[in-house]
């Protein structure tokens, strides 16, 4: 079975069953424990948790339980309490709605597993801001070696949206918030990294409310304009405008390093045309 068939192409309840296949029978049965017991995952990728969401989940639990049980793990440092595995959004849901036991079911898996289904659960239900994204994405980097082709096939995403989204980190930390907390998107975002003047920028997006596509058009258009003032030469400036005055007309003279280059004359109307052709006849 190749690697990609481990993400989220087989979906998280499959990454279940190979873990219960390993880890037997006994190690799988749906228990009761006491709410206090459980802890959070020290590797969940997801930091903010929608309150609206949290208060809904929590009246639903109060009417109808706890219909799928939270998976954990045994706390190697604290025996009698349990670490989440998956489903810290149940549990937070449970705790508001007054609920004094939980079920669960344990499991034995170590620290990589514990952060791979973590990702794998929030990004397939898409609960991950991008910025949450990204850092789980860092943790299997750093900790645990992975490049970003691995992460891609285990994940089931393209190589370029692994990279892309861990670049989101390389963004100054302002806007790192406006994107964890919804202001700015990772489209509007993107086309930003690597700029001077990147925050002021996020600021007048934001405040204007441009889509990811206006945001592409503008940044494109700052480049260029910045391109084309670097390779402004005062001399040739001097001699486009002596031409213009000249001839009345709009020129425009590209030098390249080589010295060789164009010369653009532009006419308006069949008049234009006709008196340039006569002076260049002459």
């Amino acid at each position: 079975m190749n690697a990609a068939k481990k993400g989220l192409g087989r979906g998280l309840s499959a990454l279940f069953g190979d873990i219960e296949k390993k880890s037997g029978s006994n190690q799988t049965n749906i228990n009761k424990v006491p709410i206090a017991d459980l802890q959070r995952n020290k590797y969940q990728p997801r930091t903010l948790f929608d309150e609206e969401k949290l208060m809904e989940l929590s009246s639903s639990i109060k009417e109808n339980g706890i219909i799928q049980p939270i998976a954990v793990r045994l706390n190697k440092y604290e025996p009698g309490k349990y670490e989440i595995i998956a489903g810290e959004r149940r549990w937070l849901a449970a705790q508001k709605a007054g609920l004094n036991e939980i079920p669960v079911v344990v499991l034995d898996i170590d620290d990589q597993k514990s952060l791979e289904i973590a990702i794998v659960e929030n990004v397939q239900r898409q609960d991950l801001n991008a910025i949450e994204e990204a850092k789980g994405y860092q943790r299997l980097v750093k900790e645990f070696g992975y490049d970003h082709e691995k992460i891609s096939k285990f994940m089931s995403k393209s190589r370029s949206h692994i990279s892309n989204t861990l670049r989101l980190l390389t963004l100054p930390k302002d806007i790192i918030s406006m994107i964890e907390e919804g202001l700015l998107s990772a489209g509007q975002a993107r086309p930003l990294i690597g700029l001077p003047n990147a925050s002021s920028i996020a600021e007048n997006i934001v405040k204007k409310k441009f889509s990811a596509r206006e945001v592409e058009s503008l940044i494109k258009e700052k480049r260029t304009s910045k391109k084309s003032e670097k390779k402004e030469d005062p001399n040739i400036t001097f001699v486009q405008n002596e031409i213009e005055s000249k001839l009345g007309m709009n020129v425009q003279i590209i030098n390249k390093k080589n010295n060789s280059g164009k010369l653009i004359i532009k006419y308006s109307s069949l008049g234009q045309f006709e008196l340039l052709s006569k002076k260049l006849r002459k």
